[in-house]
C-alpha cells in the first residue's frame, strides 16, 4: 500500500553519504560522518525529511556521546513513529564489520494515524535506500534497550561485540 509520500533529495544525499565510506577521507570529514540519523514525515505529511537535530556524528563519539547505541535509543520519540539509519560497528568471531541498519520505529504508544502513514510510506524510503542489508521494525523500547537484539539482527550468535562493547 503506497501513501504517495515523497523522499526528499536531502534524505537520499544523507543515505548516500552514510553508505559510501571514503577510505581517503581526512579527519575533519570523518568527524562529520553520520553514525545515526532520524527521518520523519513533513508537517503536511507529503515528504520524508530529516528530523532536525536528531543525528549522531562520528566526531561526537567519545566527547558528547559515550555509547552511540544508547544515545540513539534516547533520540527516538516515545510516542511517535520515525525512520532511522544506524551505522553499526560490530565484530564477529572472524572479522570487524560496519553495516547500515534501516530501522522503522513504530512504538505502541504512537497514534494509530501516524503508524498507518509511516507503515504505508516505508516502501518509498526503502526503495531509495538501495543496498541496505539489515531492516528492523521496532515497536517499543523493550525491543531496543538491549544491544543483544541488534547484534542478533546483524549476525546472530556470531557477533561478539557491538560498538566496541562485548555482547
Amino acid at each position: 500500500m503506497a501513501s504517495g509520500v515523497k523522499v526528499t533529495d536531502e534524505v537520499i544525499a544523507v543515505f548516500n553519504d552514510m553508505k559510501v565510506r571514503k577510505a581517503q577521507a581526512n579527519e575533519d570529514e570523518k568527524r562529520k560522518r553520520k553514525k545515526a540519523i532520524l527521518f520523519c514525515l513533513s508537517k503536511d505529511l507529503k515528504n520524508i525529511v530529516l528530523d532536525d537535530g536528531k543525528e549522531i556524528l562520528l566526531g561526537d563519539l567519545g566527547t558528547t556521546v559515550q555509547d552511540p547505541y544508547q544515545h540513539f535509543v534516547k533520540m527516538l520519540p516515545p510516542d511517535d513513529c520515525r525512520y532511522a539509519l544506524y551505522d553499526a560497528t560490530y565484530e564477529t568471531k572472524e572479522t570487524k564489520k560496519e553495516d547500515l541498519v534501516f530501522i522503522f520505529w513504530a512504538p505502541d504508544s504512537a497514534p494509530l494515524k501516524s503508524k498507518m502513514i509511516y507503515a504505508s510510506s516505508k516502501d518509498a524510503i526503502k526503495r531509495k535506500f538501495e543496498g541496505i542489508k539489515h531492516e528492523w521494525q521496532v515497536n517499543g523500547l523493550e525491543d531496543l534497550k538491549d544491544r543483544h537484539t541488534l547484534a542478533e539482527k546483524l549476525g546472530g550468535s556470531s557477533v561478539v561485540s557491538l560498538e566496541g562493547a562485548p555482547i
